[in-house]
C-alpha cells in the first residue's frame, strides 16, 4: 500500500510523528505528488543534504516560501503587488525577486551575506542581554506566581523574545503586539492555508506594514546610526561590502519573524510537554541543572520548525529513488529528531536526555543565525517559569495549532492555579 504524506497540507499537523515513522522505516526518499516535492525523513539524509549546499541549493526556500504564491499568476497582477511593496518601501520592486536574502542563498553569496550580519549575533553581544532577559521574564512570569490566569504564550512566551528583538533592533518594543500580529500574518500568509495568489488581505496588509515600518527606521539608521543591530548592519564591512537597503529589510524581516516564532514556540511547546509529563516537570523543578538539557530535549522531540526546502542542483539517487535536478526536496527536521537510528527511544520525552546531535536549528552554513538567542531567552524562561509549573495545569480548551507546515506551536496555554 503506497504511503501517503503531503509536507503542504494540514491532514498531518497535528500530530505528524506517526506519519515520520511510517517515512523513515518504509519511504525514506518519498515523493509527494500534490506537494511535487520529495521528502527525506531520515537523520543520516537529511544532515547529508543540510551538510552538502553544491547539491541542495537554498534556493528552495525562496521558491517555496516567497515566490511559491506567485506560480501561474497573472504577470500583471504580480507586477502589482511589487509595486505596492516598492511604495511603501521606496525599493526597486523588480530587486525584491534577485536581492540576496540570507536563508535562500548558497556559497559565496551566503558567507559574504552571514558575515555582514554576524555582527550583530557575536557572543559577547548575546550574552550582554542575558539581564534584560531576565528581568522581562521575571515581569512576564509575576502573575503565575500570585495564582491569577494565565495565558503561556500570549502573557509569557510571545513578548519574551518580541521585545528583546525589537530592542535589539532599535525600534519600539512596546508594539510587540503588532510585531506579533505581523509575524502570524506573514507565516500564515506564506506557509498556511491563505497561502496562493493573489495574496490574502491580511497577508498583503502585514507584508506592507511590515516592510514599510522596517524601511522607515532603515533610512534613520543610514542617517543617524545608533548602538543597535540595525546599524550594526548596516556598517560596512572590512572588505567594502554593505547590503542594500532591500537586503536589509529582507534580513531585519526574517529576523522578526523567524527569531520570535521559533523561541516562542519553544516556550509554549515545552510548557505543554512538561504538563503532559507530569514526572519529568517534577525532576525539572527539583534540578534546575536539568533545565539546559530540557531546552535541547524539546527542540529534538517537537520542532519548532518542522522542515526546511533545499533544490537539486544534478540529479541524484537516494535509497534507490532518483531525485532529477532541479526538483524540490524537503528536509523534514521534526522526523529526523525522532529518528531512532540516531536517538533511542525518540518519541519518549526525556529532559535529562543528551539531545545532542537534533537538527532543529539546521546544520552546516545555514545553522540558524539566532540559535545562541533563542537557547539563552528559553534556558531563561524556564528558570523563571518553573517553580510555579508544578502547582498548574492547563485550563481545558481545544488544542489549536499555528496555521503553518514549517513551524509548530500553540495559539494558547490557558493555565490556572492546581485545585
Amino acid at each position: 500500500m503506497p504511503i501517503e504524506y503531503e509536507p503542504f497540507s494540514a491532514r498531518w499537523r497535528d500530530d505528524p510523528y506517526p506519519a515520520y515513522r511510517e517515512l523513515r522505516d518504509h519511504a525514506p526518499l518519498h515523493f509527494a505528488p500534490e506537494s511535487d516535492c520529495f521528502c527525506l525523513s531520515r537523520h543520516e539524509d537529511v544532515l547529508f543534504a543540510l551538510n552538502h549546499p553544491e547539491i541542495f541549493s537554498s534556493r528552495a526556500m525562496f521558491t517555496v516560501i516567497f515566490n511559491s504564491g506567485f506560480e501561474g499568476a497573472p504577470p500583471l497582477n504580480t507586477l502589482k503587488f511589487l509595486v505596492r511593496l516598492a511604495l511603501a518601501t521606496r525599493a526597486n520592486p523588480l530587486g525584491f525577486q534577485n536581492a540576496r536574502n540570507l536563508i535562500a542563498s548558497d556559497p559565496p553569496a551566503h558567507g559574504e551575506l552571514r558575515a555582514i550580519v554576524n555582527r550583530g549575533f557575536t557572543p559577547r553581544r548575546i550574552q550582554a542581554w542575558e539581564p534584560r532577559i531576565r528581568e522581562i521574564a521575571a515581569r512576564c512570569a509575576a502573575p503565575l506566581a500570585a495564582g491569577e490566569r494565565f495565558d503561556l504564550v500570549g502573557d509569557f512566551a510571545i513578548p519574551l523574545p518580541v521585545t528583546i528583538i525589537a530592542e535589539m533592533l532599535g525600534v519600539a518594543s512596546e508594539r510587540f503586539e503588532e510585531f506579533k500580529r505581523w509575524s502570524d500574518a506573514v507565516i500564515e500568509g506564506a506557509t498556511g492555508s491563505k497561502r496562493g495568489f493573489p495574496p490574502h488581505p491580511d497577508t498583503l496588509q502585514a507584508f506592507v506594514e511590515l516592510d514599510r515600518y522596517l524601511a522607515r527606521i532603515i533610512r534613520l539608521r543610514r542617517r543617524t546610526p545608533s548602538d543597535d543591530l540595525v546599524s550594526a548592519i548596516l556598517a560596512e564591512a572590512p572588505g567594502g561590502e554593505r547590503l542594500t537597503t532591500l537586503e536589509v529589510l529582507l534580513f531585519l524581516s526574517l529576523l522578526l519573524v523567524a527569531g520570535n516564532e521559533t523561541t516562542t514556540n519553544l516556550i509554549g511547546n515545552t510548557v505543554s510537554a512538561l504538563l503532559d509529563h507530569p514526572r519529568e516537570l517534577a525532576r525539572v523543578g527539583a534540578d534546575p541543572k536539568l533545565v539546559p538539557n530540557l531546552v535541547e530535549e524539546r527542540l529534538r522531540y517537537d520542532s519548532p520548525v518542522q522542515v526546511v526546502f533545499r533544490t537539486a542542483t544534478r540529479e541524484i539517487e537516494r535509497h534507490g529513488v532518483r531525485i532529477p535536478q532541479g526538483a524540490i526536496v524537503a528536509l523534514l527536521l521534526g522526523s529526523a529528531n525522532r529518528d531512532e537510528r540516531r536517538f533511542a527511544s525518540p518519541d519518549s520525552f526525556d529532559p535529562g536526555r543528551d539531545a545532542r546531535g537534533h537538527l532543529a536549528f539546521g546544520f552546516g552554513q545555514h545553522f540558524c543565525l539566532g540559535a545562541s538567542l533563542a537557547r539563552l531567552e528559553a534556558r531563561v524562561a524556564f528558570e523563571a517559569l518553573a517553580p510555579a509549573l508544578p502547582r498548574l495545569e492547563r485550563v481545558p480548551a481545544e488544542r489549536t495549532l499555528l496555521d503553518s507546515f514549517l513551524v509548530r506551536g500553540l495559539r494558547r496555554l490557558e493555565l490556572r492555579r492546581a485545585a
